[in-house]
């Protein structure tokens, strides 16, 4: 936050001195406004430096954390949106989180990132980003390099609009040149309407051709509409979800333990040679590319293994 107000700063700080710099000295002194602009820009530029430095720092652990979750294959969510949507409220109100909330420009500026679990899907990666605005400076999407990089790595983008706003359509074109601008325009979006508390509206979801959900109207302050939103969040960041019953043999144990961290199982039942039949929900691509793996084949479907167990 402090680099951004800063890069800002030192694209202003000339106009905002200039009244002083016209008070020069005499022959071989400096003015008192000369003097000051100087000492203004050594300071701006030395933290500059030091925020910077940090930030590479911070960058280096959180591309070592993203590298980590795509170890476990965890779906992950950007919370993205025009400033003052309602973005870290809504993201407390999913996580059960205490991120910061003011009704101030850029109030989010790291991200936050929080595991939750979602019904039929398992664990979800969600990201709090940074709040756009219309022709986002270069300075600043250099400043925030780490929360947009959040936004570019998603699966999925939760798209955070003020239903109350006046200027809603033009705030999303808004926030849909800054994704173009920074990589994410083609990653899936789920628009979620909030603040229906204030502007009158029903809690509701709008369905896309393929029965996922597209639009979801829901208040994040009173919580109107979040079951359904976490219910249509769950499918469309899955939207090729399926469940099948696989047979694993003991040699490919291995593959057992993956599909439990990546909380997929649904039920077990060991065979008498200790090998396994699994229920497991996974992504379509993902199902062809483990079924391609060795001990690993698919039982038939006829019955669950639900119903195989009773």
């Amino acid at each position: 936050m402090e680099l951004a107000q800063l890069s800002h700063l030192s694209t202003r700080l000339v106009r905002g001195w200039t009244h002083l710099e016209r008070q020069k000295g005499g022959i071989g002194l400096r003015g008192p406004g000369e003097t000051q602009l100087e000492t203004d820009r050594r300071l701006i530029a030395k933290r500059m430096r030091t925020l910077k430095s940090r930030l590479e720092k911070l960058g280096r652990q959180r591309d070592t954390g993203r590298h980590v979750r795509r170890e476990v294959p965890v779906p992950t969510v950007a919370l993205v949106g025009y400033t003052n949507a309602g973005k870290s409220t809504l993201f407390n109100a999913l996580t059960g989180s205490d991120t910061y909330v003011a009704n101030q420009l850029f109030a989010t500026l790291d991200p936050t990132v929080r595991r939750i679990k979602l019904g039929g899907v398992g664990e979800v990666v969600l990201a709090d980003t940074v709040g756009f605005v219309r022709a986002l400076p270069h300075e600043l999407v250099a400043a925030f390099r780490s929360t947009l990089q959040e936004a570019r790595d998603a699966d999925l983008l939760l798209h955070v609009v003020d239903a109350s706003d006046p200027l809603r359509d033009e705030r999303i074109e808004q926030v849909r040149e800054v994704l173009r601008g920074i990589g994410a325009g083609e990653i899936r979006e789920l628009k979620v309407f909030n603040k229906i508390d204030l502007s009158g509206d029903a809690p509701r979801a709008v369905l896309g051709a393929d029965g996922i959900a597209t639009q979801v109207w829901a208040s994040a302050s009173s919580g109107s509409g979040l079951p359904g939103l976490r219910e249509a969040l769950a499918h469309a960041v899955r939207p090729n979800q399926v469940r099948r019953t696989l047979h694993l043999e003991l040699q490919a144990a291995a593959v057992r333990s993956d599909l439990y961290k990546r909380n997929a199982v649904r039920l077990e039942r060991q065979c008498e040679d200790g090998s396994w039949d699994l229920e497991v929900e996974l992504d379509s691509s993902e199902l062809a590319k483990l079924l391609g793996v060795k001990g690993v084949r698919a039982l038939s479907a006829e019955r669950s293994l639900e119903q195989r167990v009773a």
